[in-house]
């Protein structure tokens, strides 16, 4: 068992690309409750267009009010983008990390940017310079790695191809996305050990969805598997909008109650958790599917 699994949050970005527009105001204040969990890693928006995804139309702004949030907190930002023309964007507004994210099957892919699998792979390489030439780092996420709306099922050598195309191009690090909340922990075993050999040293993540209950169970089977990353969203807040039927991102405070008392180290405060789950329920004005924001935590209560 590995002692120690990064969290990356994702519920400025994942959590609120489905919500309806929410002010910079309030964003900050859901930022600064997530900064109060001692997270390290904070997906904070995306530079892709805003008439896809209004609720992130303010990305160039917010990102401005990072540096400030940098230099008193121990955490990186980082930000998806959906081609070149958004790489540089966001460089040019000082994120120094990227998320890329390449869609293994070609239905969600046509939905989500508009472009083939084939086409959006081709991709990774100048998106790769792009962040490298600027002093950051680029992540490739695989998207519908086990399902996809469109298609079914998801070969697994799709997602072994896109893998092996972004490890040749430079790609920093990889994780595999369940963007519908399909998987189970048997099929996440399997694809994990598949992706090891060609994935070698590079930092693996994965980006699991509650929507059918088995999110935490396949967070836990990738672990188990030696992933050490893995993506989750206050309140469970967020899903895809390009994918039908894509809900609930595993909560942050739910899995990070489940691998503290699995003897496994987050580096997150998980009563500072769940209240940023309060926060993100407040200002998106609706009930989430967090469990620990419902039931409490069994020492805190």
């Amino acid at each position: 068992m590995i002692p120690h699994v990064t969290i990356r949050e994702v519920s400025l970005r994942d959590g609120l690309q489905i919500e309806a527009p929410i002010p910079l105001s309030a964003k900050l204040d859901l930022l600064d409750a997530v900064l109060a969990t001692g997270v390290r890693e904070i997906e904070v928006t995306a530079f892709v267009s805003p008439s896809k995804v209004p609720a992130l139309a303010d990305a160039a702004e917010l990102a401005a009010e990072l540096p400030r949030l940098r230099d008193a907190h121990d955490v990186e930002f980082s930000a998806l983008v959906a081609g070149p023309g958004g790489a540089a964007r966001a460089i040019a507004a000082g994120l120094t990390s990227l998320e890329y994210v390449v869609s293994a099957a070609d239905g969600h892919s046509q939905a989500n940017v508009g472009r083939s699998t084939s086409d959006s792979t081709h991709l990774i390489a100048d998106i790769a310079r792009i962040a490298h030439e600027g002093g950051a780092t680029i992540e490739v996420i695989i998207a519908t790695a086990w399902d996809c709306p469109f298609d079914g099922p998801t070969d697994p050598a799709r997602v072994l191809d896109i893998a092996s195309a972004a490890v040749e191009v430079g790609a920093d690090r990889i994780a595999i996305a369940d963007t519908i909340g399909t998987t189970t922990p048997g099929r996440v075993t399997r694809l994990v050990e598949a992706l090891r050999p060609i994935v070698a040293d590079l930092p693996l993540g994965a980006h699991f969805h509650d929507t059918r209950g088995a999110g935490l169970a396949s967070a836990w089977a990738a672990v188990t598997a030696g992933v050490t990353r893995l993506d989750a969203s206050v309140g469970g807040l967020g899903g895809c909008p390009f994918a039908p039927g894509a809900s609930g991102n595993i909560a942050t405070e739910d899995l990070v109650y489940l691998l503290r008392d699995s003897d496994v180290h987050t580096d997150l405060d998980l009563e500072a958790a769940i209240h940023a789950a309060g926060v993100a329920r407040s200002v998106v004005g609706h009930d989430l599917p967090s469990a620990l924001l419902r039931a409490g935590d069994r020492i805190l209560g």
